[in-house]
């Protein structure tokens, strides 16, 4: 692992931490009748909070994007799932909630786990020719599942919801980076009119604006302890299935590699839900805002 991929990719990571928490101290504050609609993102571009917030994960995609052009896709997410512990950092600071056993052990959850599937699956580089089958069958997979969280999580906004909207967010993601580094090959290989004459690009931008609407949903109806952990957890898994199953990543495969990848997948797992619990956390969402009372009229004399 380089260095520089290891620097874009955490930078990338504290800027997508540090946007999620602005963007949700302005969506819970956005009328609940915009719940999955694209009003929502009309209504938010009129709040200062939010646009700061999605500058810095508009940032935090590009040095993605610039660390996929240089690392595996396997090797990327698992290090962009730290923006968690960025998010917990600011909500922290907010709050001015001591960190405490469980934050110390969600942070050495994460980071170990992290750390453990880097070194025993040792990720190498792939290639963005792949089978076509293969391709279509793990993004079909992939969009579907998002759909059928994005459907029940419809019917469920103020419960389940919104957990399963970031849940849908996340395998989109998933695959959008994916998609991405595709599209940087693409461009490396054939220049911007090889690059716009494929599909991937807009499907990128098709996907990125779908998560965006998703993610704002959930944060509009839940705090970031219900929505920002599954988002964490489902992109990167979402990520290395697509840079394995279509990428052309390698994983080492024998017996003891395989133990401590899934059991470091697992920990990143464990550590994400703890730190998404944190009572650092922001607890304030758009359900637990008071509803206004209609004004009387003063009595006639």
């Amino acid at each position: 692992m380089s260095v520089l991929v290891l620097a874009l990719a955490l930078g990338a990571a504290c800027c997508l931490g540090f946007g999620f928490v602005l963007q949700q101290n302005a969506a819970q504050r956005a009328p609940l009748s915009d719940f999955l609609s694209f009003r929502l993102l009309l209504d938010l571009v009129n709040v200062p909070r939010w646009l700061g917030g999605i500058a810095l994960m508009v940032v935090g995609m590009g040095l993605g994007a610039a660390a996929l052009g240089q690392g595996e896709l396997s090797l990327v997410e698992p290090l962009l799932a730290t923006n968690l512990l960025f998010a917990l950092a600011l909500s922290r600071k907010q709050s001015g909630q001591p960190l405490g056993r469980q934050g110390w052990a969600g942070l050495l959850l994460l980071a170990g786990g992290v750390t453990a599937f880097i070194v025993a699956g040792q990720p190498e580089g792939g290639t963005a020719t792949a089978d076509p089958v293969r391709q279509w069958l793990i993004i079909g997979v992939m969009i579907g599942l998002a759909l059928l969280l994005t459907a029940r999580g419809r019917r469920s906004r103020l419960g389940s919801g919104p957990v399963l909207l970031a849940l849908a967010a996340g395998l989109l993601y998933g695959v959008q980076d994916a998609l991405t580094r595709v599209s940087g090959q693409k461009a490396a290989e054939g220049g911007l009119a090889e690059l716009l004459t494929g599909w991937q690009p807009y499907a990128v931008l098709a996907l990125g604006v779908t998560g965006l609407v998703l993610v704002q949903s959930a944060f509009e109806t839940a705090s970031l302890r219900k929505s920002l952990p599954a988002l964490t957890a489902a992109q990167p898994l979402a990520g290395i299935i697509c840079g394995v199953g279509f990428l052309g990543d390698r994983l080492r495969t024998d017996a003891v590699a395989l133990t401590w990848e899934a059991g470091g997948l697992a920990a990143v797992v464990a550590g994400i839900v703890l730190l998404g619990l944190h009572p650092a956390m922001p607890t304030g969402s758009a359900a637990q805002r008071a509803v206004p009372t209609p004004a009387v009229s003063p009595a006639s004399p």
